[in-house]
């Protein structure tokens, strides 16, 4: 007779919670119920989640492109990648470079591609993969995932106090920061990359809010006054969730230097990693159309200035905030202190701590909520 597969504690994967973080949302529960019960319902600024409209342009590419039934291909259609180059050539500077299809991928999310890119680059253990220690937290997620040391830094002062390079193999860069809206100055991501090239370190930079500047103009790591007219070592990361209200549709890309690429599109072809055939062809018409975001860029600058105005009058400080869809927010005391305070009012926040230690005096404030939750929520400060 067969043998049963045992179930003895040691041929069991060892559990989530003795891997990973404990994933933060649930903490925030107690209080979403506290802010529900406001008798003018709550006011989510939690998550940065849209909540407006896919633009029409994407739709109609979306629903002309229903009939697909075959596989699609990991590295992408053809006039994907070309949207993907052209694109980058007009906000990131990178037309000089003469990039080709060899250095885009586009990816299922970015999100996906943070919490899984040291697994596929076959990191491990005995090596670090660095990120900023005030960070979306699925960077330490992805280095944990793929049994690396994680090693958070200090964003503002690479690469003076940079980690150990002895056995890092990724450093992750996020300008404009989540949840800070801290940008980079174009003249201290030059230093970084060249740190990262003296020291053989695969440098991956997190850019989703590259056009979301407020009061700075943020700056691709692959624009050629950083990179000195060359991507090799770098990767850059782009997403259409937050510029093209396509969180739903998880389209994201990477560009950069085709061998990292070359050996990611080979790992993703075992996988089946693909994006869908009809959000590729969205993604081409929202990468050529620049009228809804300039729309939609409209609609965050009212709200953040809405909501800042009232923060402030309320006693908050708004730090950094530069960029980004958010506004990291302090009143000098613990987070959820802050947190429950503003529950009372109906408005649900996320607590500085979930990104980190450093953040445990703040809460993140997003700006996606409809403009009548906005006004609420500036109603209630007031």
């Amino acid at each position: 007779m067969p043998v049963p597969p045992s179930s003895s504690p040691a041929s069991r994967p060892p559990p989530v919670s003795s891997r990973l973080p404990v994933f933060p949302w649930d903490r925030l529960e107690p209080y979403r119920a506290d802010a529900a019960a406001h008798p003018g319902g709550i006011v989510d600024l939690s998550v940065g989640t849209p909540v407006d409209p896919v633009p029409g342009v994407v739709r109609r590419a979306l629903a002309d492109a229903a009939d697909s039934p075959g596989y699609p291909t990991v590295w992408g259609t053809e006039a994907l990648r070309e949207a993907i180059l052209g694109w980058c050539a007009r906000r990131t500077g990178t037309g000089e470079l003469g990039l080709g299809h060899q250095h885009v991928l586009p990816v299922i999310g970015s999100k996906e591609l943070v919490a899984s890119l040291p697994a596929q680059l076959g990191a491990g253990p005995g090596e670090k993969v660095a990120f900023p220690e005030l960070a979306y937290p699925t960077y330490e997620v992805g280095a944990r995932l793929a049994g690396a040391e994680p090693v958070p830094y200090r964003a503002g002062e690479l690469p003076e106090t940079a980690p150990d390079p002895r056995g890092l193999r990724l450093l992750w860069l996020n300008s404009p920061a989540n949840p800070s809206g801290q940008v980079l100055p174009a003249s201290r991501l030059r230093r970084v990359v060249a740190w990262a090239r003296e020291h053989g370190v695969l440098l991956v930079s997190d850019e989703c809010y590259l056009e979301s500047g407020w009061e700075a103009d943020p700056v691709s790591v692959l624009h050629p006054e950083v990179c000195g007219g060359s991507v090799e070592g770098l990767v850059a990361v782009h997403s259409l969730s937050k510029r093209s209200n396509l969180a739903g549709y998880r389209a994201a890309f990477l560009v950069g230097d085709p061998a990292v690429l070359g050996e990611l599109r080979q790992v993703r072809k075992h996988a089946g990693m693909m994006v869908p055939a009809p959000v590729q062809a969205a993604m081409v018409a929202a990468l050529g159309d620049t009228a809804h975001v300039a729309a939609q860029r409209e609609r965050y600058a009212a709200r953040r200035a809405a909501l800042r105005g009232a923060l402030t009058g309320r006693g908050f400080r708004i730090e950094h905030s530069e960029a980004s869809l958010y506004l990291w927010a302090t009143r000098d005391e613990p987070c959820w202190e802050t947190v429950s305070d503003l529950s009372k009012h109906g408005i649900l926040v996320a607590p500085g701590d979930f990104y980190g230690t450093a953040g445990e005096r703040f809460v993140r404030v997003a700006l996606t909520a409809t403009d009548e939750r906005v006004a609420e929520a500036v109603s209630r400060l007031a």
